[in-house]
């Protein structure tokens, strides 16, 4: 009779284990099947949406590709690559390396030069000819063999950001890290708080924080001569600019295209917003940002 009693307490406590679901265990999402480019959209510049024009994008040996090898020349035909699913609280992590040559018609400082863009407006959202979005970009740099180049800098099409306590209108601020010459894999990592701040990772180490994302007035810079937006194919600026300091809590990722070849893989991401009561089965105790329309119950 004592065993039985036993036998029920402890099956009893596994079951309520079972039910939490382990809360302290990470649940790390991977955004790429290693297959094909299900859950992405391609936006290019002068291309309607869903248009992978001359097979930019690819999927080649479990890697997201850019590639240039159909081109002739690079005309301005910038390109993204969207998740289709928002994010606003959540760590990005992923592999990137740069490979080959520019191509030809690449402005020069696109040499070794991407960028992944955090809380992006949409695909559906960036006008026919626009160039980039509007957005947060974690930008990669790869060194040309000689001089310092930092990577997981800031660049910030249309936005701008709070940084060392000053809001900051500069288009890119360099970031801390180490210059990465060649053709190797780089680690990279962000770590998102809607609108409260943002962390660059490179191969471990903090390169860069700021905070309070915002739209900008300007696309580029107040000093870029002519009307930056139209320059850059905005050509619904007037949607943009009257919500110039209105800060940006969330938004969509999306992978890079500027003229040099990058490979990217095991890009993965730990969603920080979620069910945040103890009593549900998928209460997790690193979420930041409460949203229990998500929680499950027996």
């Amino acid at each position: 009779m004592r065993t039985s009693l036993i036998i029920i307490l402890f099956m009893g406590i596994l079951s309520c284990e079972s039910n939490q679901s382990y809360p302290n265990a990470e649940e790390w999402v991977s955004l790429f099947n290693g297959k094909d480019l299900s859950g992405w959209k391609i936006k290019m510049a002068g291309q309607e949406v869903g248009v992978n024009y001359k097979n930019t994008f690819r999927v080649e040996d479990s890697m997201i590709r850019v590639v240039y090898d159909d081109y002739d020349a690079f005309e301005n035909d910038y390109g993204h690559m969207y998740y289709t699913t928002p994010y606003s609280y959540y760590k990005l992590r992923f592999d990137y390396r740069f490979v080959g040559d520019q191509t030809p018609g690449g402005e020069n400082w696109n040499v070794r030069n991407s960028g992944v863009m955090l809380h992006s407006q949409s695909a559906e959202s960036n006008a026919f000819e626009q160039h980039f979005p509007v957005s947060i970009e974690l930008q990669l740099l790869g060194g040309l063999g000689k001089a310092d180049r930092t990577t997981g800098n800031l660049c910030t099409p249309g936005t701008a950001v709070v940084y060392q306590n000053e809001l900051d209108f500069t288009h890119c601020i360099s970031a801390s890290s180490k210059t990465y010459h060649g053709d190797q894999w780089v680690k990279a990592e962000a770590i998102v708080m809607g609108s409260e701040s943002i962390i660059h990772i490179i191969e471990n180490d903090t390169v860069l924080r700021y905070s309070q994302p915002q739209v900008d007035q300007h696309f580029i810079s107040k000093d870029y001569p002519g009307s930056d937006w139209e320059i850059m194919g905005v050509s619904n600026h007037d949607y943009w600019k009257p919500k110039a300091g209105t800060l940006i809590d969330q938004g969509y990722i999306a992978l890079q295209a500027e003229s040099h070849p990058i490979d990217f893989k095991n890009i993965e991401l730990l969603n920080l917003c979620g069910c945040m009561d103890k009593a549900a089965k998928n209460f997790k105790n690193y979420y930041i940002k409460a949203d229990n329309s998500t929680c499950v119950y027996d």
